[in-house]
């Protein structure tokens, strides 16, 4: 299971702290720092050969926005991954993009990557009202979301994933309902996408919208509303034929996304690229969110001085444990639930109805999804 980060976008957006940096209008500049990025990132994946990734055949593409990349750059990319060891077939090969890189880009662009091997674009498509897609400083408007997905389902993509964000202060019940129709008529040969996640608007440290909030120049929406459109997200989609596996991912029977799956079950995987994270035999590490240093260290051989880490402790792997499968509709296996939590923790969430059993495991029902936060706080 490998994840790798693109360090790039054309501007960011108003509620991301994600590291990337904005990828130059100049053609010349811009195919020199992807040709940088991608030597050093080569450099990082011959570091790393003959390390186990774990039993789960996955590799994700994301970022940043990975297409911004040139397809010339994510050929380098696959080449180098084979080359160490690391190489395809992937029972899932995930890239993300933005609706209005593949507008630009073409079917040709989307069939380069399907000749890599991916089998699934997760799209970033947020919004379909126009003036909310603008407050984000999206890229894209919703004309253009229907056509990329269009171009995507045209040319063949085995499954495709849109990403939805709701609990904005402007945003209406009325507003919310329309977006979910609009995703999920967003094909035009009438066929629902494959999987939809959908995330709670959160303002995070260092983001623009955090600045906003700062300044009170935007409020944040009442827990009253996002509970609300919370509700009427698992609704929509539950009537349309969806299964709600995770806190926020939604999939069409047989297209749950089979590396976010890997992260909840807690599963090792190699993170690769400035700001990325990994997990492998116990140990938690990351590379400092710097394209500069990262491409430094490349040059040096020495990824040593830009990467971090942290051996885990029982006790976190425990709580990591019960913290992930608990975001689930599988749950956690009810004896380690009771060999890790304190009895009485236990004892009051199944009595209130938050933990409810499901074979042998333990699960939050749907309808407290939302509060799961505080649920699991109690049991850990």
């Amino acid at each position: 299971m490998i994840y790798i980060h693109i360090p790039f976008c054309r501007s960011f957006c108003t509620y991301c702290d994600f590291y990337s940096e904005i990828a130059s209008r100049c053609c010349k500049d811009e195919q020199l720092r992807f040709d940088r990025f991608a030597s050093a990132l080569s450099a990082e994946i011959a570091s790393y050969a003959g390390v186990s990734t774990g039993d789960v055949n996955t590799l994700y593409i994301g970022g940043g926005t990975p297409s911004v990349l040139p397809l010339s750059v994510i050929e380098q990319i696959a080449g180098a991954l084979r080359e160490h060891g690391f190489g395809g077939p992937y029972d899932e090969f995930t890239v993300e993009v933005n609706p209005d890189d593949i507008v630009e880009k073409g079917e040709t662009y989307v069939e380069g990557l399907l000749r890599l091997g991916v089998n699934r674009i997760s799209m970033g498509v947020q919004s379909f009202d126009d003036d909310i897609l603008r407050w984000m400083n999206r890229r894209h408007d919703s004309a253009a979301a229907r056509e990329a997905y269009a171009i995507l389902e045209r040319t063949g993509v085995p499954d495709i994933s849109v990403d939805l964000i709701f609990g904005l202060s402007q945003l209406s019940d009325e507003q919310w309902r329309a977006t979910l129709r609009s995703a999920l008529e967003i094909s035009p040969s009438d066929k629902l996408p494959a999987h939809i996640s959908s995330y709670q608007l959160s303002v995070e440290p260092g983001s623009a919208l955090a600045s906003l909030v700062d300044r009170g120049a935007w409020t944040e929406a009442s827990d009253e509303l996002c509970a609300r459109q919370y509700d009427i997200l698992c609704s929509e989609l539950r009537t349309a034929g969806y299964e709600h596996y995770e806190i926020s991912n939604f999939a069409l029977p047989g297209h749950r996304a089979q590396h976010n799956s890997a992260y909840w079950d807690h599963s090792q995987y190699l993170g690769l690229g400035p700001g990325a994270h990994g997990f492998l035999d116990g140990r938690r590490f990351w590379n400092n969110p710097s394209l500069d240093s990262y491409v430094k260290a490349a040059a040096d051989s020495d990824f040593s001085a830009v990467r971090g880490f942290e051996d885990l402790t029982d006790e976190q792997v425990v709580l990591e444990r019960v913290m992930l499968g608990l975001r689930t509709c599988a749950g956690v296996d009810a004896d380690f639930l009771r060999a890790h939590c304190p009895d009485d923790a236990l004892m009051r969430a199944i009595s209130a109805g938050d933990l409810i059993p499901s074979g042998s495991r333990l699960r939050i029902p749907e309808s407290r999804f939302f509060v799961s936060d505080a649920i699991i706080s109690e049991l850990v």
